[in-house]
């Protein structure tokens, strides 16, 4: 695991399901490593009430109903969609379940533009058709197809962003749960073994961009993750990913809670005047979903150990909030200058301390980008 940048949850979390497995004596579904109350408990963390002996941690913060729906989905013949907006934790929901169920969360399409159908069935290995023609040992199976072998889930991310061509050969897969090969006389049609699903995400922000047609949508069950607005729950998932980069990069770097609230309090005044406002001129362009916030948290922590005093300021927080939040010009600058000054710059009157080197941090870094 140290030699991997990023380790995939069935390897990040590795002794956690073996134990769970161990002691696990629940009915599994199909080819299932974890029955659906382990594989829940995995994802939303242990609780005394479950006599377990040992705790397990909580991975995945949000309503235990949208956990048990996307378990539920996944145990029955139906593919699954993750369609929120961007920020909210869908891939990483997706990865948990495919740790917890399939301990393999790897085999992902990437959709975009260029995904073709290619990406969602097989290719071939050109030198080896070259040399000893088409067969099943010349073949290259797509990540989708491997999982189809193998009865296990496989993963198919930002769904909306690939073509109708790819979309509709994903139909086929869902529906009649195998994929034929033509090019082949015998031993033609790889057929899906009990366990095999599709994990999809989805952004609602790209509704207009591939929107998906009525028959691919009958084969989803939709899961719909809102962006987290409660701030116990989002200091939670916030903290839970910070204390993850440090151990990562072995930094030994305090996050004062006042300065995690000033974070949190700033993303949701920006978030109450994005949705007050009446043109996208005067909203940012940024989701300000609770992934930015890490990403602004984490800009500042790496910036504070090796270029400031090794501990985080309020100045350097703001630095980045700015840094992260200002994608136009002059649009989002004219609209961190107008919160600065009209609610920053107030509350750090009446409160000091934190806001204060806050106020101090923004101001400096919305000079320097203007």
């Amino acid at each position: 695991m140290s030699d991997m940048l990023r380790a995939p949850a069935e390897v990040k979390f590795a002794e956690e399901l073996d134990w769970l497995e161990s002691v696990d004596d629940s009915p599994k579904p199909f080819s299932w490593r974890l029955s659906p109350k382990m594989v829940r408990l995995f994802i939303l963390g242990s609780e005394r009430a479950d006599g377990l002996d040992r705790e397990i941690s909580q991975k995945w913060f949000g309503d235990r109903s949208f956990v048990e729906r996307a378990i539920v989905t996944l145990a029955s013949d139906r593919g699954l969609l993750l369609i929120g907006d961007p920020g909210t934790g869908k891939s990483w929901l997706a990865e948990l379940l495919s740790a917890a169920i399939s301990r393999n969360s790897t085999l992902v399409v990437q959709g975009t533009a260029g995904t073709t159908e290619d990406h969602i069935k097989y290719s071939w290995n050109v030198s080896m058709v070259i040399a000893k023609g088409q067969s099943r040992a010349s073949m290259i199976p797509s990540p989708i197809m491997t999982a189809m072998e193998n009865g296990v889930i496989g993963r198919f991310e930002e769904l909306t962003r690939s073509t109708s061509d790819v979309q509709d050969a994903l139909i086929s897969i869902l529906s009649e749960k195998y994929v034929s090969i033509p090019e082949l006389e015998d031993d033609n049609i790889v057929f899906a073994k009990p366990g095999f699903s599709i994990i999809a995400t989805a952004n609602s922000r790209d509704r207009g961009v591939n929107d998906l047609s009525s028959a691919l949508k009958r084969r989803f069950n939709f899961v719909r993750i809102p962006v987290v607005t409660n701030k116990k729950s989002e200091a939670e998932i916030v903290r839970f990913r910070t204390e993850e980069l440090l151990r990562r990069h072995n930094i030994e770097l305090e996050v004062p809670p006042t300065l995690l609230d000033v974070l949190l309090q700033s993303f949701a005044d920006l978030r109450a005047a994005s949705a007050s406002a009446t043109s996208d001129d005067e909203r940012l362009e940024s989701a300000l979903s609770t992934a930015e916030q890490i990403g602004v948290l984490e800009d500042a922590i790496l910036h504070s150990n090796f270029f400031g005093a090794s501990q985080l300021t309020a100045e350097a927080l703001a630095g980045s909030l700015v840094g992260s939040l200002a994608r136009r010009s002059p649009e989002d600058l004219a609209i961190l200058n107008k919160y600065w000054h009209g609610v920053v710059e107030p509350r750090s009157k009446e409160q000091s301390g934190a806001w204060s080197g806050f106020l101090e941090g923004g101001r400096q870094a919305i000079a320097t980008l203007s």
